[in-house]
């Protein structure tokens, strides 16, 4: 599988100032990066961007000049009390950057409440030309690629879709056949990280894991493989692969054995297609 778009996830590199993620991307060979530009919980570090006028513009500078996109920004966790309108401003500058996807995942018990608010986030994100994908996970309320096919169908909105993490699908249960009873138009990218060992036991393990203990992809144990002949050929690819072992490199360096070890994945993948 050749992808559309190979992209740079923030998390893989976390402690990226924005304008350095833009270097560390081009660095990896990366075509695009993933942007956090909305904080998952108000205490989570966040370098501004909305807001910050000199540095959007630094930003699609930087950008234009080493030939980097935004496939998606991140991240917004759907609470019980999600004030959508307070979202439009991040929703302005991710079309401005260029960005194509907004990555949500779920923070509500309230199924019912929470596929409504994904409906209506997806509806404010569509007058700004983005798609909103649901990603879910092990520790979030939603927990399996079932629990998020239920919302994303059930919200029935022409932007929304389901964003396949391939940690959070090894980690929740999930195989590769079940990303069959996903409709294809909804899968607008996906995320790619390898891992190892047996499933964490506790929530908080889980998280530390998806948050720091990742793999670059084909240094695992994951069927990435398998993961990859289920999805729509060509998709694009986030690599969001916080890896401990590497966490102590600058930032450009962890960005390039991410993408070289991506990169000799993909073609092996491609070989034996």
């Amino acid at each position: 599988m050749v992808p559309a778009c190979l992209s740079l996830a923030h998390l893989t590199v976390i402690d990226a100032h924005p304008l350095e993620l833009v270097d560390a991307a081009s660095a990896g060979g990366f075509d695009a990066i993933g942007l956090r530009i909305v904080p998952p919980a108000p205490t989570d570090p966040l370098v501004p961007v909305v807001g910050d006028e000199p540095l959007i513009r630094e930003l699609l500078a930087r950008m234009n000049g080493l030939d980097i996109s935004v496939l998606d920004v991140e991240t917004i966790w759907i609470g019980p009390d999600i004030d959508v309108d307070a979202l439009l401003p991040a929703f302005a500058v991710a079309q401005r950057l260029g960005a194509r996807n907004v990555l949500t995942m779920g923070n509500d018990p309230d199924e019912g409440r929470f596929t409504s608010s994904f409906a209506r986030l997806c509806e404010a994100a569509a007058g700004f030309d983005l798609r909103v994908g649901l990603e879910f996970a092990a520790y979030t309320h939603s927990p399996s690629i079932q629990a998020a096919h239920r919302v994303v169908k059930a919200a029935s909105q022409p932007n929304g879709g389901v964003l396949i993490d391939a940690l959070h699908m090894m980690r929740s249960g999930g195989t590769a056949a079940d990303i069959a009873m996903l409709d294809p138009t909804w899968l607008a990218y996906c995320q790619l990280a390898d891992g190892r060992g047996p499933r964490p036991t506790t929530t908080d393990a889980l998280r530390a894991e998806a948050r720091g203990g990742r793999f670059y992809p084909g240094e695992g144990e994951f069927p990435l493989t398998a993961i990859l002949d289920a999805l729509p050929a060509g998709l694009p690819i986030g690599v969001e692969t916080p890896c401990a072992q590497h966490r102590s490199l600058p930032v450009v360096e962890r960005a390039r054995l991410c993408g070289a070890a991506t990169r000799r994945f993909l073609e092996a993948y491609s070989r034996a297609a």
